[in-house]
This record gives C-alpha cells, sequence and structure tokens, in this order.
C-alpha cells in the first residue's frame, strides 16, 4: 500500500491525505451511484406508470446529489479551507461571468418553491405555450401546443425554456386555480334569417355539451377561492346576439377543459350543421359585396 502511495506521490505529486480523499471520494460516488440504480431497479419492476417512475427518477436523482456535494464536500472541507481567499475572489469572478446560469438557478429554486406551475400543467410564458413535461437545474422544458396548429393542441415539437424567464415574463396556468376556461364559438346567420329560432337551438346545443362541467366546475371555483380571488356569478353557457356588416352574429360561450378545446369545438360544429340543415329559414352570412350601376343617358331618353 505504501509503494503504491509513493508511486503516486512521486508520478503526479498527489500528496498522501489528498489520495486518501480521492478514495473516499470515489468510494462515496460508487456507493450512491449503486443505491440509486437499486432504487430505480425497483421502482421500474413495482410500476408501469410514466408520470411515477419520472418523479421517482428526478426525486432520488436529486437527493443522490445533494447527498453526493455534502459527503464529498466534507471529506475535502479541509483543503478547500486553505484556499479560502482564492475561492473568494474566484466566486466573485465566477457570478459575473455566469450571471444567466445563477439567474436560471434562482428561477429553478422560484419553480420549486412558489410553484408558478407543476409538472403537467400546461402554461403560456411569453410567446411559448405547452404542457410541462420537465423541470431541471437551468430549464424547463414544455411539450409545445398552437403555433400553426389550432384550439390548443400539441405541435410534437419539444421547447427548452431557461429557468430565469419566470422572472421577466407573465406566466399564464392553464392548471392552476379554476381548471377550465371559457371558450368562444360565432356562428354568424343572415339578417333574413330565423335568428331567434338559431339561439335557442345553439343555446340547447352549448347546453346539452357543458351541463355536466357546469355542476363540476362550481365545485372547483369554491376550491380556488381558498387560495385566489376567483368569482363568477354565472357558470351557465350562454349565446350572446350581435350585428355584424355580414348579418347576425350568435356567440356561443361556455367552460370547457383545456386540453378538450378542439374536440368540443368538433362536436359542437357537428351539432349546428346537423340542426341548420333541417331549418330552411336559417342560412349561414358570409361577407358580401353589392354593387350598383347607373342607369346611362340612352336609357333615360324618350323613346
Amino acid at each position: 500500500m505504501n509503494e503504491i502511495t509513493n508511486s503516486l506521490q512521486n508520478t503526479f505529486g498527489i500528496a498522501p491525505e489528498n489520495q486518501t480523499k480521492i478514495l473516499y471520494s470515489l468510494v462515496i460516488l460508487v456507493v450512491l451511484g449503486t443505491i440509486r440504480f437499486a432504487i430505480l431497479k425497483i421502482v421500474w419492476r413495482l410500476t408501469e406508470d410514466p408520470k411515477s417512475r419520472y418523479t421517482w427518477k428526478r426525486s432520488v436523482s436529486f437527493i443522490i446529489g445533494f447527498l453526493t456535494v455534502i459527503l464529498i464536500g466534507s471529506v475535502w472541507i479541509r483543503a478547500i479551507g486553505q484556499f479560502g481567499a482564492f475561492l473568494g475572489l474566484l466566486t466573485a469572478g465566477l457570478a459575473i461571468a455566469l450571471k444567466d446560469l445563477l439567474t436560471n438557478i434562482a428561477g429553478w429554486i422560484f419553480i420549486l418553491t412558489r410553484k408558478p406551475f407543476n409538472l403537467g400543467d400546461r402554461v403560456q410564458i411569453g410567446e411559448h405555450a405547452g404542457d410541462v413535461i420537465d423541470i431541471r437545474l437551468f430549464q424547463f422544458t414544455l411539450l409545445e401546443i398552437g403555433n400553426w396548429v389550432h384550439a390548443d393542441q400539441s405541435t410534437g415539437r419539444i421547447i427548452h425554456v431557461p429557468n430565469g424567464i419566470v422572472f421577466s415574463k407573465a406566466q399564464s396556468n392553464y392548471s392552476t386555480g379554476f381548471k377550465y376556461i371559457w371558450n368562444e364559438i360565432t356562428v354568424l346567420v343572415t339578417f333574413e334569417s330565423n335568428w331567434q329560432l338559431a339561439k335557442k337551438i345553439l343555446q340547447k346545443i352549448i347546453s346539452d355539451h357543458s351541463e355536466n362541467l357546469s355542476t363540476d366546475a362550481e365545485k372547483k371555483i369554491i376550491e380556488a377561492s381558498k387560495k385566489y380571488m376567483i368569482f363568477y356569478q354565472y357558470l351557465t353557457p350562454i349565446v350572446y346576439t350581435s350585428l355584424e356588416p355580414s348579418g347576425i352574429l350568435l356567440t356561443m360561450r361556455y367552460i370547457c377543459d383545456p386540453r378538450k378545446r378542439r374536440s368540443t369545438e368538433h362536436e359542437i360544429w357537428e351539432d349546428v350543421l346537423k340542426e341548420f340543415a333541417s331549418h330552411k329559414e336559417i342560412e349561414f352570412a358570409y361577407p358580401t359585396q353589392r354593387f350598383f350601376t347607373r342607369p346611362s343617358e340612352k336609357d333615360d331618353s324618350p323613346l
């Protein structure tokens, strides 16, 4: 053993006490790495749920990483103390050079403590919108929605967003607090149509599609009011009437699950098309232009 120690000291210039610290550090890495591997192996056998696996993997990795820093730091703490002044200057320089990285770390701490959003939440931050699928030390990851795809459906792209953005951009959360959104569908009918009948048909359709949601939403809003100042007097669907240059605009307003916005629109529109097709006195309107011609002088002359 002494021969190995002397050989390392002569070859690499590593003092015997530092060799011991390196050995302890390697042992700590191997032991904690083995523990992490064993825990994840057990979890993988016990569950096939992707969300549970992900949560366990992130939690175990964080705890093991934290223990690694603490244990290895305790091994080298005396050596670090000898270079205290140097480390102070080095830290100040790094703080300036790595300002963005430190901001992202502060953003990560803010996300974990204040929880403006959690894994699985649907959020919009700045121009980016999507479902949160990962939160890491320097960035969080969104499965993008919207963009060229209509009605908040997934594009399939993954967006990596720096954590520091939470300090400079407003965050819209579809999933926290009141877990529903208001959606509107506009239907334009001609001035000659029986708009009262059309409005009655639309009211029945959206009532049928959102009746159960209204009851559940009342419970959710009571829960949300315990944490946020959220208050809605009416949660029932309604149809508003207004005038447009091309006809009478009927706007259906109803609550829906943010992840089912497109499917609800699809079902409602199919019902609207079927109902309007059976009522000849209702016609869809569209932008039109009328041209009037002035009679020529020859037409005005007497025969």
